[in-house]
């Protein structure tokens, strides 16, 4: 019986369903999350090991931080413009 092939990404960058109430923003968001906690966790380890100093790892962490901060203002804070009321006049 053939072997599936090995699937180096998911291996290396396991993703879990999404759960919750379903919008495409709710989904964007949560894999954006799920991603910056993978990461979190390869710079922690990559610390703890003694292959990354503590202040890089630090800023590294702090720069994904903000990036997962831009995204979720940008998915799921947006609150569309209400129409404007004197364009019908």
């Amino acid at each position: 019986m053939p072997q599936p092939e090995f699937d180096k990404e998911k291996f290396l960058y396991p993703t879990s369903r999404y759960q919750g109430d379903f919008t495409p923003q709710n989904l964007a968001f949560n894999a954006n999350l799920q991603e910056f906690a993978q990461r979190v966790s390869y710079i922690c380890g990559l610390e703890t090991g003694g292959k990354l100093p503590p202040q890089e790892a630090y800023n590294q962490i702090k720069a994904l931080w903000k990036q997962l901060k831009k995204s979720r203002e940008m998915l799921l804070d947006y609150k569309p413009k209400p129409p404007d009321e004197t364009a019908g006049d």
